[in-house]
């Protein structure tokens, strides 16, 4: 296996008296796509959160990249540069193109020029195929489409990992499809991404492994194949039998 590019090590997170995560050891490898599952409540959020930092873990170690979190702002900041993260909402800027959405972090951020920016950000909507879209607000475009554009807005970052909260869960039915093909593509072309869904299809296609998650706590973690057939939890068993 390739080298782990995410490592968490009994790691608790609390919210005021409810706990949250439970001692959770976790390790990615480069470009492995884990799918994380679970009842509502279960952590499975909290989890992909705390490994950005947008929630702060309390107890045990949470290292990125060699990196490892803390309270040190400059570890925060190179951290969140190689981690990006697409969300339920789409949380695009409204007053801005989408082109302006995909080449703000980039020219702030990284330093970039702006006419590189731009031609990277239109790679970037070419690969998620809404270039035409560019010169549009969010608010002219479908859900599916600002979704697919918050996934191009975190791929012109460049990052190493991807992490996505249940993309599609915000989105019609019809417009779940074209984010989930662009989310296929980018597992294909060697993503590290960390995934929280219910689209069991979506599993099936491109994790490697699954996570199960119950009461803060990684019940189950399988081969995707074998969780599927094998599920060796009984509760994976019943989320299992009313998912699928």
């Amino acid at each position: 296996m390739s080298e782990k590019i995410i490592q968490m090590e009994k790691v608790s997170k609390w919210f005021g008296d409810f706990q949250a995560l439970k001692d959770i050891d976790l390790e990615v490898a480069q470009k492995q796509k884990i799918v994380v599952c679970g009842p509502s409540g279960s952590g499975k959020s909290t989890l992909i959160r705390c490994i950005n930092r947008l929630e702060e873990h309390q107890q045990g170690k949470i290292v990125i990249d060699g990196i490892e979190l803390t309270e040190n702002t400059k570890n925060i900041e190179q951290i969140r540069a190689e981690v990006g993260m697409v969300f339920q909402q789409f949380n695009l800027f409204p007053h801005l193109s989408i082109l302006d959405n995909c080449t703000l972090a980039p020219i702030w951020v990284k330093k970039i020029p702006k006419l590189k920016a731009e031609e990277l950000a239109l790679k970037q909507l070419e690969s998620v195929k809404i270039t035409d879209q560019a010169k549009k607000f969010p608010g002219q475009l479908s859900g599916g489409q600002q979704q697919r554009a918050a996934l191009a807005r975190a791929l012109c970052m460049e990052p190493k990992i991807m992490l996505f909260d249940e993309p599609t869960s915000a989105l019609d039915p019809e417009m779940i499809k074209e984010v989930l093909d662009a989310m296929v593509d980018l597992a294909k072309a060697g993503m590290t991404m960390i995934v929280v869904t219910h689209e069991m299809g979506f599993a099936k296609e491109v994790a490697d492994e699954i996570i199960f998650m119950d009461e803060g706590m990684i019940v189950e973690r399988a081969n995707t194949e074998d969780f599927f057939a094998n599920p060796k939890n009984e509760r994976t068993k019943l989320f299992l039998s009313q998912i699928l």
